[in-house]
């Protein structure tokens, strides 16, 4: 898998401006293109019939400059194809994200968003002004009426593309069409499948021989991200996920449980969250007598912008798919994990990741005492 060889040396490049004039259909999409399209979304601003993935067909400005995300989620699909064109954010950065973050969106007004802490603020949106609201992510069941619901309220056009571990790709394709980006668009589409494709890959390899794996979260480690839910999609892709529970959580705080059952599911591998007991758990004589622990197979997930296992169950969910491949199955990952996450920092957020930056970014994240990944 060498991904790096698509990215190698670039930075963002986005699309042209198309000619005027133009008259041309795209699928979920009819442009009709004046002389020139105003910015903004007023109303004598050409428009276009979008159909959304709630299949809800609005009426998006011809050139969309200004967006407003939905939500986390949204932000970082927006971060990585059309940075520029964000005028709000779903939330303060962190610390650990500020560090990959263009300066000027951390100065960006925050207008909270409509599902997680639902704490979207209509009143600023409308006050702000976007020519568009787009939420990105795995669909609600009242996916079509939400948007509805948060259009009516601020009169401003609001669609939905869902967007999974699969169908991110396409998605990243959908943005690109709609925003104008479609080079951007696509080499973000093209480096998610070839990381997807490599998967498949690897695991059809692996067959029956995965790995036992759990992934304990929390101040006591006694969170695990059970199997079947929507935040352990990659893991358990790629592992024996042995935190089967009978009701598993659809948060990405996962299930609570004891140190009596991770000693009954006894993993070969451990993966700790970022804020976890990873620096404590060698020592303890409860975690010792887990196997991973004994044996030294136990790592902490790297967190930076996002931690790279899925919270949120995003694009980073691309990082750790490399990063599971290299610590479980080193023998079918044939690539420098650097180059490799450099190449997606580059390409998704135009952040060039030394080796210095990345070796604290890992620094527990790989086997104690084993060779450079």
């Amino acid at each position: 898998m060498f991904l790096f060889s698509f990215v190698k040396g670039g930075v963002k490049k986005y699309a042209p401006a198309l000619l005027c004039a133009l008259l041309f259909v795209l699928p979920g999409m009819v442009y009709a293109r004046g002389a020139r399209a105003d910015t903004g979304s007023g109303s004598k601003a050409p428009k276009v019939q979008f159909t959304d993935s709630a299949g809800r067909t609005v009426a998006l400005p011809a050139k969309i400059t200004r967006i407003a995300p939905s939500g986390s989620l949204a932000q970082m699909f927006l971060l990585a194809i059309a940075p520029d064109m964000l005028c709000a954010v779903s939330g303060n950065y962190s610390q650990d994200e500020a560090e990959f973050i263009p300066d000027y969106m951390k100065t960006l007004p925050v207008v909270g968003q409509f599902y997680g802490q639902a704490n979207l603020n209509p009143e600023e949106i409308a006050k702000i002004g976007p020519d568009v609201v787009i939420d990105i992510g795995e669909p609600k069941a009242s996916i079509a009426q939400d948007m509805d619901n948060i259009s009516a309220s601020i009169a401003i056009p609001t669609i939905h593309i869902t967007a999974t571990l699969e169908s991110t790709p396409e998605a990243f394709r959908t943005l690109g069409k709609v925003l104008g980006r479609e080079e951007q668009g696509e080499a973000l589409a093209v480096f998610c499948e070839k990381i997807l494709a490599a998967e498949k890959n690897l695991v059809a390899q692996v067959g029956n021989n995965k790995k036992s794996v759990l992934y304990c979260m929390g101040k006591t480690g006694l969170n695990v991200l059970p199997a079947t839910s929507f935040h352990a999609e990659i893991l358990d892709q790629m592992t024996e996920n042995k935190a089967v529970v009978t009701n598993p959580a659809s948060r990405g705080s996962g299930n609570e449980t004891d140190l009596e059952q991770l000693l009954l599911w006894d993993p070969e591998v451990i993966l700790f969250g970022p804020d976890s007991v990873y620096a404590t758990a060698a020592s303890d004589p409860t975690w010792q007598q887990l196997q991973a622990i004994h044996d030294g197979a136990y790592y902490e997930v790297p967190l930076g912008p996002y931690n790279w296992m899925g919270m949120p169950p995003s694009i980073n969910r691309y990082l750790g798919i490399l990063w599971l491949e290299k610590i479980l199955y080193p023998e079918y990952a044939d690539y420098d994990l650097y180059t490799e996450t450099a190449a997606y920092y580059r390409l998704f957020y135009a952040y060039e990741l030394s080796r210095e930056r990345f070796d604290k970014l890992t620094a527990n994240s790989l086997k104690p005492g084993g060779p450079a990944l």
